[in-house]
């Protein structure tokens, strides 16, 4: 007698599935959160000159740190992602041991293509806030361009899963548990208010790295709101329609325009 390979699979099974999701984006959060420490104790090289700590101990302190959040973090948002219809459907089969390159192919295309025009859109309207009289500029103060890379890393990963996997899920989940449609699933308004406020909340996470370089004036202050919320509105959506590898790959995309080739540009003298 053959198994029903049609059944629904044991609890145990979704749990250890579970878990090894939870391993993979703790790994994955983590090795992002080392990569970009080079970038960032770059832009904070005059400040740590004044630091009594030496810098192995502060990155030693960031790594901890980084592990204890993202660990909170991974384990709330798979929690509840599941409540209300998001997640990682790539990985998810994968770790089922279900055929998922061609997930991962459907994916891709569009995911890269956001990703891009996003970084492009931020950095025309970068130019636009330079001109109405903006203090900084995108290829301003940037650290070498292997530490950007590098830092692409983080805004994929990392940032993604504190913004996306956790936030935006939580309040998802919060306007679920609130109202609901006919059929139990998260209001598309819900969702909307969910993308829009965490949108605006990875605005406001940027304005300390903006204050170390330029005074915050309501000019400043609306060049990192919506510079930041742009890519927010665009990597949420994604996470909603896609899951969130889509918006890892489309964070991603755009932190390389960002951190890789406009710097490179400015190098050359072509911009900033």
């Amino acid at each position: 007698m053959t198994a029903d390979k049609t059944a629904p699979k044991p609890a145990g099974d979704k749990m250890k599935t579970h878990w090894k999701l939870f391993a993979i984006l703790f790994a994955a959060s983590l090795i992002s959160s080392i990569l970009v420490l080079p970038y960032v104790l770059s832009l904070s090289a005059e400040a740590l000159k004044t630091s009594p700590l030496p810098i192995e101990a502060i990155a030693a302190v960031s790594i901890i740190q980084s592990a204890v959040i993202f660990a909170v973090f991974i384990f709330v948002g798979l929690a509840l992602s599941q409540k209300v219809g998001l997640g990682l459907p790539v990985l998810e089969s994968w770790l089922a041991g279900k055929p998922a390159k061609a997930q991962l192919a459907a994916i891709l295309p569009i995911s890269i293509a956001l990703g891009l025009a996003t970084g492009i859109a931020i950095v025309a309207l970068d130019v636009i806030f330079l001109y109405l009289g903006a203090a900084i500029s995108l290829g301003q103060a940037e650290p070498p361009l292997w530490m950007g890379f590098l830092a692409s890393f983080y805004g994929g990963i990392g940032e993604e899963v504190m913004m996306r996997l956790f936030l935006m899920t939580v309040l998802v989940w919060l306007s679920f548990k609130l109202v609901k449609t006919a059929d139990g699933k998260p209001t598309r308004a819900g969702v909307w208010l969910a993308i829009i406020i965490t949108a605006v909340m990875f605005g406001v996470g940027h304005l300390p790295v903006t204050a170390a370089m330029t005074a915050i004036t309501p000019l400043i202050l609306a060049r990192a709101l919506l510079l930041n919320g742009i890519g927010g509105i665009v990597f949420g959506w994604l996470y909603w329609k896609k899951g969130l590898e889509s918006a890892i790959v489309a964070h991603f995309s755009a932190d390389i325009v960002l951190h890789v080739l406009v710097p490179a540009l400015a190098l050359a003298g072509l911009f900033g």
